[in-house]
């Protein structure tokens, strides 16, 4: 079972073109997590067809992946939509750079990492029942935070993965104010320009996304 972990994560790129980290398996069997142990979490900032916010936290080897439009909020009124992915390898966590074609085309950075404990018991009784409490302790993101699956978020067809909204819950907030900013010191146009990709004189480049058309993305 192990080396079908990262099986639908592979099977949607094409590592002689895209820097992602393909994983590794070994990783993969050695990272087994039990109980309420902390475990690597992180958000990763996305400008792809649409910018958004990717949220993953470590559990049994592979990162966990939602996708976050809104990308999160520390205001506890808030619900946040998070669209469930397929899992990422673990050295996903530390990647930054240009995707250049393809599924996900667009420039990922990191936004926060950190930390996350649960405050269950077991992981995976929490999520298939759809409501999943955790401890962050990041850069930006702390405190305690839910994972829900809420009516009208499921699995709508056989063999979809259910969505649900993620709502941070607790009083305690991050100390650093939620911006933009991410955490290193490399820019959009950094990285854009390291990936070997052209600019026009406007400060645009173009990548062509997983239906084959192509987009213009400008570089701030």
């Amino acid at each position: 079972m192990d080396g079908m972990a990262l099986k639908t994560y592979r099977e949607k790129r094409n590592f002689s073109r895209s820097p992602e980290p393909a994983g590794d398996d070994a990783v993969v069997r050695s990272r087994k997590d039990k109980g309420r142990e902390p475990r690597f979490f992180c958000v990763q900032k996305h400008l792809a067809t649409a910018l958004h916010y990717d949220f993953r936290i470590e559990h049994n080897g592979v990162l966990l992946s939602w996708a976050v439009p809104k990308g999160p909020s520390i205001n506890t009124a808030d619900k946040r939509l998070a669209m469930h992915v397929e899992d990422h390898p673990i050295e996903y966590g530390e990647f930054e750079g240009v995707i250049p074609e393809g599924y996900g085309a667009g420039v990922v950075m990191l936004w926060d990492r950190g930390t996350w404990t649960p405050e269950v018991d077991d992981v995976d009784a929490a999520l298939a029942k759809g409501d999943l409490k955790m401890t962050l302790d990041g850069f930006k993101l702390k405190g305690s935070w839910v994972l829900v699956r809420t009516k009208g978020w499921g699995a709508r067809r056989p063999g979809e993965k259910p969505r649900g909204i993620a709502v941070h819950v607790a009083s305690r907030i991050a100390s650093l104010a939620l911006g933009d900013e991410v955490l290193v010191s490399s820019t959009t146009h950094d990285l854009v320009a390291g990936s070997g990709l052209a600019f026009d004189d406007r400060g645009e480049y173009e990548l062509k996304g997983i239906d084959g058309r192509r987009r213009l993305f400008a570089v701030r």
